[in-house]
């Protein structure tokens, strides 16, 4: 299951938030942008409950992390 999770950091922050959220293994991608947040995170895990667990437990446990927004990958089947 992929998901990107989309944070919002104290200012002068977000390389240091980055930098911590690249060391999980869950963690396949982790980029500062410019826009409405400050960073996205793009994460695999095998669970829903997976991401719970690092959304509650890793990222906004994260002192620097103001705010989150996570969006999960639709699974949609083509037609044959």
């Amino acid at each position: 299951m992929r998901a990107y999770i989309h944070l919002e950091t104290k200012p002068g922050t977000v390389i240091k938030v980055i930098n911590r959220m690249r060391e999980n293994k869950h963690v396949t991608s982790a980029d500062a942008v410019y826009g409405r947040f400050d960073a996205i995170l793009t994460v695999d895990v095998p669970t829903l409950s997976d991401i719970d667990q690092l959304v509650y437990s890793v990222v906004q446990s994260d002192p620097n992390v103001i705010r989150t927004e996570t969006s999960i990958v639709l699974d949609l089947k083509q037609p044959n």
